[in-house]
Parts: C-alpha cells; sequence; structure tokens
C-alpha cells in the first residue's frame, strides 16, 4: 500500500492535513534539536522529508522505512544530500548495533507497526545514554466539540479528497481507521515508559489532532 502511494505521498499528506504537516515536521525537528556531529535515525521516514529537515542542521541522518518504495522515492528525491542515507528496515527488528544514535524519532509510523511496544524497545536499543527520542504521531484532541469537527473531516471530507488528489484512496481509508483505533497521549506516553525510556513528556499540536512525544534514555 505505502509502495504505490509513494510519488503522491507528501503532496497528498499537504493537502489532506490543510498544509499542518509542515507545521508538525518544523515542530518535530525544533524537538529533536539536531546538530552537527550526531547520528540521528529517522524511522517510518517515507520519503525523506522529515530527514531532509533534521540533515539541514549537518547531523547525519539514517532514514529508515519498512517500504521499498518509499526508500526508492527518497533515493531519488534527495540520494545528493552527502549526510543521509536511506536503509529498509523493520521497526521491530532494526538492522543496527546497540547505542549507534544520539537521537531517534518517529513522525507517523509507530501507529502503523505491528508491535508498537516492541518497536519502541527496540529504537530504545540503538540509542546512546542519554540521547533522546522524539514521536510525533495522530492522536485525539481532548476538546469533545473540536474532536467532533475532526471526526467529521475525516469520516466526510478527507475520503472524498483522497479520491481526487491521490493514487490510492483506499491507503487513506486505512488512514482514517488506523487514527481511530490509535490510543490517545496518555496512553501513548505509559507505553513509552514502560519501553523503558525516562522524563516522558508530551504536548499537543493542532489542538491535539497530533501529539508530540519526547523522552530520554538514562545514561550510565
Amino acid at each position: 500500500m505505502f509502495d504505490e502511494v509513494a510519488p503522491g505521498y507528501d503532496r497528498t499528506n499537504t493537502v489532506l492535513s490543510l498544509g499542518n504537516d509542515q507545521l508538525w515536521r518544523i515542530a518535530t525537528t525544533r524537538a529533536v534539536a539536531p546538530r552537527a556531529g550526531q547520528r540521528i535515525l529517522d524511522l517510518a521516514a517515507g520519503t525523506g522529508a522529515s530527514s531532509v529537515s533534521l540533515a539541514k542542521s549537518g547531523a547525519e541522518v539514517v532514514a529508515a522505512d519498512f517500504s521499498p518504495g518509499m526508500i526508492a522515492e527518497g533515493r531519488r528525491r534527495h540520494g545528493g544530500i552527502p549526510n543521509l542515507t536511506f536503509v529498509q528496515a523493520d521497526a521491530t527488528a532494526l538492522p543496527f548495533g546497540d547505542e549507534e544514535f544520539d537521537a531517534v524519532t518517529m513522525s507517523f509510523g509507530l501507529r502503523n507497526v505491528n508491535d508498537p511496544k516492541k518497536a519502541l524497545r527496540e529504537l530504545l536499543r540503538v540509542t546512546k545514554p542519554g540521547g533522546r527520542i522524539v514521536v510525533c504521531e495522530f492522536s485525539h484532541p481532548p476538546s469533545r466539540a473540536f474532536n467532533g469537527l475532526y471526526r467529521f473531516y475525516n469520516d466526510r471530507i478527507l475520503p472524498t479528497v483522497a479520491k481526487a488528489v491521490s493514487s490510492n484512496a483506499e491507503a487513506y481509508d486505512y488512514l482514517n481507521e488506523s487514527i481511530k483505533d490509535w490510543p490517545d497521549q496518555r496512553t501513548l506516553s505509559g507505553w513509552v515508559r514502560e519501553a523503558g525510556w525516562t522524563d516522558v513528556a508530551y504536548r499537543n499540536l493542532s489542538f491535539g489532532i497530533v501529539a508530540l512525544h519526547r523522552a530520554r534514555k538514562s545514561g550510565r
């Protein structure tokens, strides 16, 4: 499914999110706070839009994704960036050694992993002591009134727009269902803590449509 939508993936996301995806990317990059000399893993990187944003700092960025179609599209678009590499990877069995990365991040991908708790443990394994994790993911607006409007948009408007702008509208039916089934902010924070991360916190973006989760790996 993700292979099929790779060529138009970023454009479709911008349309369906009414441009908010770019604001979420900025917030995520600021939370990761990449610096030159650091090694950063961007998991579920898709075509690499988030990875490019991180790589502008001079950090060495590894863009990893389960979809070979996404990785191929990312290499086609951004393969000339010297401090950015693309790797196909399973989030539950990462092809990296222990404590390789200063920071790990995942945007709108944890929801698509078969075992998200295992993925959080894998991210902990490959992070250096004192390193940090940033997870940007769809969530549940705390306002009942706004949540009603949000559900109306996802149920009635999003499918129609997806049919017009996407090569695979069924993929965005999956998107809507996966958001409905995904746990709320506090539950996901609990999963992060259970995986072994410390200093767990989150903040809502766009009234809670998205939540930015942050934590650290304790030092030795």
